[in-house]
Parts: structure tokens; C-alpha cells; sequence
């Protein structure tokens, strides 16, 4: 199936899953920054939109636990960096109707929670096309290593994901009801 099909499908499947109610465990994401030795630095999430699922209770916690959070601010076509951001400070919306920190501090996120519209069992990653993230991750890695975490529902996980030379694997996936690595 051709990945933009393949798109379509899961993106209706997953909008109607309604993902406001479905909550990713926290203590499942604390075990992979233990065992991965992290145990501060800069956490990378998204504003959720388009029935993604919803990682700002996780940054809340994040936060609470004094890790820096952040989110991305779309550049200019097809880049994208992260900015520190508080949930005491002011967002912004994108022309994308995403909202981003007004904030101009860029950083380079230790940890990187990942919205995904698909997935399969060998961590690979379906977005949405524009390749936003395995530019930034294929950037970032040249420099340090980034934990990549991709968060989905469970019913996002199809069989196999279409991929090319330019997608970049995720290290893991945690959805409502298990964790892939």
C-alpha cells in the first residue's frame, strides 16, 4: 500500500480511538530514561493535534521532575528545531494551526517524544510525509545521542511500514498498551 493510503487509513482509525481519554504511562517512560542512564537534561515533545497522543501530562511531569522541556517550531519548509519552553510561557500558532513557544532559546532535546500516525514492530515510523522529524533527528545525532521515543495507540501498529533511505528508526515506541524496543 502506498504510504500516503496507508496514511489515510490509520489517521481514520486513529481518530476514531479518540485519543483525549487514552493516557501513555509515565513510569513506563521513567524506566526506559533509567535504563537508558538518563536521569535529567532536556526532554523534545509536541503540542498534540489531529488526535495525536497527548504527551503534555508527560511533560508536565517532565517538568515537575526538573527536566527542561521543549517543543518544535517549524523553520521554513521542512525543518524544524526545538525551543525551550515552560508551561508558564506563551505559545503561538504556527500556519499549520500548531502551537509553538514564542520563546528563541534553541535546544537540543536529550530525549525526543515522537507523534507517529503508524508503526510496526522493528520501530519503524509512519508521519505524516514531510520528514520533519528524520531530518531533525538524522541532524541532531550527528552531535549527540537522542533517546527517540514514538507514542501511538496500540491500533496504530500495522504489519509493516513502508520505508526509504532517509527514515530514521526510533530507539522505542510505548503506546496505551505496551512498549516496543
Amino acid at each position: 500500500m502506498l504510504k500516503s493510503k496507508l496514511r489515510k487509513k490509520i489517521l481514520r482509525i486513529r481518530e476514531k480511538n479518540n485519543t483525549k481519554n487514552i493516557q501513555i504511562n509515565f513510569s513506563q517512560i521513567l524506566k526506559i530514561l533509567k535504563k537508558e542512564k538518563i536521569i535529567k537534561g532536556i526532554v523534545g515533545g509536541y503540542y498534540p493535534v489531529n488526535f495525536e497522543v497527548d504527551d503534555l501530562l508527560l511533560l508536565k511531569r517532565f517538568e515537575k521532575k526538573n527536566f527542561d522541556i521543549s517543543l518544535p517550531v517549524i523553520k521554513k519548509k521542512f525543518q524544524m528545531n526545538f525551543y525551550k519552553w515552560s508551561f508558564s510561557d506563551l505559545l503561538k500558532i504556527n500556519k499549520y494551526g500548531i502551537p509553538e513557544p514564542e520563546t528563541k532559546k534553541i535546544v537540543y532535546p536529550d530525549v525526543l517524544l515522537i507523534p507517529l500516525v503508524a508503526f510496526d514492530k522493528n520501530l519503524n515510523r509512519l508521519g505524516y510525509g514531510g520528514g520533519y522529524y528524520d531530518r531533525l533527528i538524522k541532524k541532531f545525532s550527528k552531535n549527540k545521542k537522542i533517546i527517540k521515543i514514538g507514542l501511538a495507540l496500540s491500533v496504530q501498529k500495522i504489519n509493516k511500514v513502508p520505508t526509504n533511505v532517509h527514515d530514521q528508526k526510533l530507539d522505542y515506541i510505548v503506546t496505551n498498551k505496551h512498549i516496543i524496543e
